[in-house]
């Protein structure tokens, strides 16, 4: 359990979180221009405000803890190797979502203590919906005003109901198809961002196999949540929970989220991997 965050300090992180989205739904509604950066993804001046915004309310509240941000200059291994405790921020996660107007996209803040993201939120401005979670204390989710704690769900037999997978709407089609192949009865819900962390967390879905990339800033707010609400986020390959700050890339391996283990989706996984 994480006590570095009080409870002065998480409704202040929160209401700080809200405050960045405000900034991003101005720009939403009007508008924008589209850049592109080196790596080919999309950015906006909603991603530059939200990441000034984020970065200056944990400096206020946390000065002598470090920043990571998607937007972040890049800071070499050699130094981020040092940290015991930093924040990691994704200002803007889904800018896809938020160019295509569908509302899909989230404010990402975690706090990361020795490589395990233990405290998290994630805002989703359009839909007026936060999910955040903390090593401890459980996970909770945030709608329309009215606060209320989540947890990842029972794994139904399957021949009773049916499991729910999520998938994202852009990525790693191949892999996923495989997957599901080999799934007993289930139901598949397409989402974007990370929001698709954010239903295993709330029992909304069952399981979440990301066979594409992501990076860490991606992931890690709302691994935070899932682990609070019960469930895990785990490296494909081997089974272990996902870590971040382990390696001079911040690229995460591919990975499957979920409520619980079971033999049956282990060994889909398996599949999909050879694929």
């Amino acid at each position: 359990m994480t006590d570095f965050v009080t409870a002065d300090m998480q409704e202040r992180l929160i209401q700080g979180v809200h405050d960045a989205g405000e900034q991003v739904l101005k720009v939403y509604q009007e508008d924008f221009e589209v850049e592109t950066k080196a790596d080919e993804s999309p950015l906006t001046e909603a991603d530059m405000a939200s990441h000034h915004a984020l970065v200056a309310l944990l400096e206020e509240l946390t000065p002598e803890v470090p920043v990571l941000s998607e937007e972040s200059g890049e800071i070499p291994f050699e130094a981020r190797k040092q940290w015991q405790r930093y924040w990691l921020i994704d200002p803007l996660d889904g800018t896809k979502e938020f160019i295509s107007k569908n509302g899909e996209f989230t404010l990402n803040v975690a706090l990361v203590e020795e490589g395990v993201p233990v405290f998290g939120i994630v805002y989703a401005p359009v839909l007026d919906t936060t999910w955040w979670g903390q090593q401890g204390l459980g996970a909770y989710k945030i709608e329309g005003g009215v606060k209320r704690a989540i947890q990842v769900r029972e794994l139904p037999d399957p021949e009773q109901e049916p499991w729910k997978v999520v998938g994202s709407r852009r990525h790693g089609a191949a892999e996923f198809e495989t997957f599901c192949a080999e799934l007993p009865h289930h139901e598949r819900v397409s989402m974007g961002s990370s929001l698709k962390l954010c239903l295993v967390a709330e029992g909304q879905a069952d399981l979440y196999p990301r066979l594409a990339p992501t990076s860490e800033w991606d992931t890690a707010a709302a691994q935070a949540v899932v682990t609070a609400a019960g469930g895990e986020v785990l490296d494909a390959q081997t089974l272990e929970p996902l870590r971040c700050n382990q390696q001079d890339s911040v690229l995460n391996p591919w990975f499957i989220v979920c409520g619980q283990r079971d033999g049956r989706w282990e060994k889909a996984l398996k599949e999909a991997l050879r694929a």
